[in-house]
């Protein structure tokens, strides 16, 4: 699959739903990173992203309109060690946990299913940042139903080297729907351009106006391991 534009990739769709993007930036000097969050409810579109000492958490807006906050509330990005963790739900500290044992995304992400939503069942994506000296490597996963039955998980992993100006882009939805259609195929080649502010920008432009919730992003620096990071919140 050729690389598109994330740009017109979002523009083109109005609810993608949550979505991860890895990749490195086009001088090749940074591992880049994007996570986004958006809402058809009062209570998903109630959410903002608040930094936390080793990422960040999702919590309400506004806390007198938060009805369940089970599969809402998580921390969506956590630092392990020279690993950085995205995911879209408490699978993020499934996958820490067992990083600290020593064991790995994968194993972790077997003990894990979509979410228990139905008639959506929305998949769980989850992505991992491993860094090298001066280099990383990167992993994607999803776990979804099989065409909506319930009774049966299937369990993607992606892994990838880095190249200059690529990324890929990973989402819980194909498009809007009742139910959602869950996310299909590998994940998307994408380009990566301008520094985190431009990459921020476009992100955040280019998503649905009345669906967007909040967007992290961050650039770490390969060589000294120093992070930039970004956050836009809707509900300031």
């Amino acid at each position: 699959m050729k690389p598109v534009d994330i740009k017109q990739d979002l523009a083109g769709n109005s609810y993608p739903g949550r979505g991860i993007v890895i990749g490195q930036s086009a001088d090749g000097k940074n591992a880049v990173i994007a996570y986004f969050i958006m809402g058809r409810s009062v209570n998903s579109r109630n959410r903002v992203f608040a930094e936390e000492p080793d990422g960040i958490r999702t919590e309400a807006a506004d806390p007198a309109k938060m009805e369940d906050p089970s599969l809402i509330i998580y921390h969506p990005v956590r630092q392990m060690g020279r690993g950085l963790i995205i995911t879209n739900g408490d699978q993020t500290d499934t996958i820490y946990d067992f990083l600290k044992e020593g064991k790995t995304f994968e194993e972790a992400l077997r003990t894990r299913t979509f979410e228990p939503d139905g008639p959506n069942y929305t998949p769980r994506i989850s992505g991992i940042v491993e860094r090298g000296e001066g280099s990383f490597t990167y992993k994607l996963s999803i776990l979804k139903s099989c065409g909506g039955d319930p009774d049966f998980a299937q369990r993607f992993f992606f892994e990838y080297a880095p190249k200059a100006g690529l990324g890929h882009f990973i989402h819980t939805y194909k498009q809007d729907g009742d139910p959602i259609p869950s996310y299909e195929g590998e994940p998307t080649p994408v380009f990566i351009e301008g520094d985190i502010d431009a990459f921020t920008a476009s992100l955040w432009e280019n998503l649905n106006e009345d669906n967007k919730v909040s967007l992290f992003t961050r650039f770490i620096d390969l060589e000294t391991g120093k992070a930039e990071t970004r956050i836009v919140n809707k509900n300031q």
